[in-house]
């Protein structure tokens, strides 16, 4: 098999759990290259590593990560007769990709290819103009020009032996090896159709309100370039999870937690419905209603004092251990059973195609808000004058969150989204104690609001 393959496809990874599954899905769909796949990690502290272990790589590791040093690692331990170097957070659009990068490399003078890069929807104004303008549609021969980008190209192996990478250098390390091939009178190609999409761009600090203008004006001349999307829904692993302290609510005999398991179960994209509880009734109760209950947590996490992302956390941890490995967690608690169905899947849309990290569901306050007496917000300004809205959440409705940031509790950092609704019965929380008219409560639930 070994001299059947022509190229080996080296991706370097740090920390890229958010990537790594949807770049190897699509390098392993192209179609007339053999090739291999040479992972080459940095001591990756999330799933990276056994996220690509799924897939049937070649892993090593570099813990001193330099970028050239990693690619003469991953050019060492290669059998084709062509290198190809990929980001992990660059995605093939098709699955020619590889085919339309290696074909260029048949002519003699021929050193190196490098292909298109494309941004995202959700890139930054930055990025999307400095691809835009960087990878254009001609492909062309450069003879003297040393441009050269890593993140999507391919080079002779036999050309490599002769001049391998600068193990030392902490940037540019393509563009100072391209130096050196241009002046030894070889050519690199720039082929448009082997292209990618990625979500950074190459340079930073710009001039921000100039930079949106000049992305106005590119996206004019293409209308296409903002219909890219990358992702397929259905193939992400997307799991729901349901935390509980002790016994599940019932109002009438009436299960509150087989409401929440119903509406997550018509989910176009959740894969598997966890609960996470300390009580073995709500464990048996859990699994009649179609969840899945692989382990009771311990009765200190369900202490008053407890947070429930601390509760989650461990959940996650515990289902890691069990290789329950997540794209997205969708956080639900039973005692929210007014929420409209489908609501999970809205939000996981909205996640997704504008790339936060947490997606919290909202609604506009209109009333003022008080902390100890003290008036935070003045409901009673008319909307059209007031300086800015206040939004309320409540987790437990609806929460979609990224595993990386329920494992480092940080659900408030990074990129934040809300998702906002009018419906106040969404908002409803029934509970053990509480006031909600029965007769009220099984009417909405018999109707399945």
């Amino acid at each position: 098999m070994k001299n059947k393959i022509l190229a080996s496809v080296i991706v370097r990874t740090k920390n890229e759990e958010k990537w790594i599954d949807i770049c190897l899905s699509k390098i392993f769909e192209q179609k007339k290259v053999n090739f291999e796949v040479i992972i080459i990690d940095n001591n990756s502290s999330d799933k990276t590593v056994e996220k690509a272990k799924k897939y049937p790589v070649k892993m090593l590791n570099i813990k001193r990560f330099l970028p050239g040093k990693a690619i003469n690692l991953g050019a060492k331990k290669a059998i084709g007769k062509y290198i190809v170097c990929l980001s992990a957070h660059c995605i093939p659009e098709n699955d020619l990709w590889l085919y339309n990068l290696i074909k260029n490399l048949k002519g003699k003078k021929v050193a190196a290819v490098y292909g298109k890069q494309k941004p995202l929807p959700y890139s930054s104004s930055f990025d999307k103009r400095d691809l835009y303008n960087t990878f254009g549609d001609d492909k062309r021969v450069q003879k003297n020009d040393t441009f050269f980008h890593n993140a999507n190209s391919a080079f002779k192996k036999n050309i490599w032996k002769q001049y391998p990478f600068d193990n030392k250098t902490p940037h540019i390390e393509d563009r100072i090896w391209a130096n050196e091939v241009i002046k030894k009178k070889y050519n690199i190609i720039y082929e448009p159709l082997a292209s990618v999409f990625h979500w950074h761009g190459i340079n930073q600090d710009m001039d921000k309100e100039r930079c949106d203008k000049v992305v106005r004006i590119l996206e004019g001349l293409n209308l296409n370039r903002e219909k890219a999307n990358i992702h397929d829904l259905k193939k992400l692993n997307i799991i729901a999870l349901i935390p509980l302290r002790g016994k599940s609510l019932k109002i009438n005999n009436f299960d509150i937690l087989e409401k929440t398991i119903s509406h997550l179960k018509s989910s176009k994209y959740i894969k598997k419905i966890f609960v996470s509880t300390d009580n073995q009734f709500t464990k048996e109760a859990a699994k009649k209603f179609g969840a899945q209950v692989p382990f009771l947590r311990p009765r200190q996490l369900s202490e008053p004092h407890v947070d429930i992302i601390s509760i989650v956390k461990y959940s996650l941890v515990k289902l890691e251990e069990k290789k329950v490995l997540p794209d997205l967690v969708v956080l639900m608690t039973e005692n929210f059973p007014f929420r409209k169905k489908g609501l999970h899947d809205k939000m996981i849309k909205k996640l997704v195609y504008n790339d936060y990290d947490s997606l919290f569901v909202a609604k506009k306050e209109k009333g003022s808000i008080f902390s100890n007496s003290k008036l935070i917000f003045d409901g009673t300004v008319p909307k059209k004058i007031r300086e800015k809205n206040i939004l309320v959440s409540r987790i437990g409705i609806c929460t979609i969150l990224r595993p990386n940031k329920i494992r480092y509790g940080s659900i408030l950092d990074g990129k934040i989204g809300t998702y906002t609704i009018a419906d106040e019965l969404s908002f409803l929380e029934v509970e053990k104690n509480n006031s909600i008219n029965i007769a009220k409560t099984m009417k909405w639930i018999s109707k399945g609001k």
